[in-house]
């Protein structure tokens, strides 16, 4: 590890002075106290849910109709690939075992 990735680490807190790894605590799921984190209600989480799907940026309908278009005409060549693909090499092997 160099200099810079070190001294990166020391200033994140994953590795102390002199190099040696800190142990980790999960500040996230537990209180000071060894607490698990008290859970929200549901009422909460579909208020939250409902808040963040309100800053979701939408397409359009066109932008909808032309993405649908798009994707439907890859998925009908690439089918045909495949389709050819399969019966050129079926045909191929075929003929190499009647020989």
């Amino acid at each position: 590890m160099n200099r810079e990735t070190k001294r990166l680490m020391q200033r994140q807190g994953q590795v102390g002075a002199d190099g040696t790894a800190v142990a980790r605590r999960d500040t996230a799921q537990r209180s000071p106290q060894g607490h698990q984190r008290e859970r929200t209600s549901v009422r909460q989480y579909f208020r939250e849910v409902r808040d963040e799907m309100r800053q979701v940026a939408w397409p359009t309908r066109p932008e909808v109709v032309n993405y649908t278009i798009i994707v439907g005409t890859v998925l009908l060549l690439m089918i045909a690939l495949i389709f050819g693909l399969n019966y050129i090499f079926s045909k191929a092997i075929l003929w190499l075992f009647q020989k």
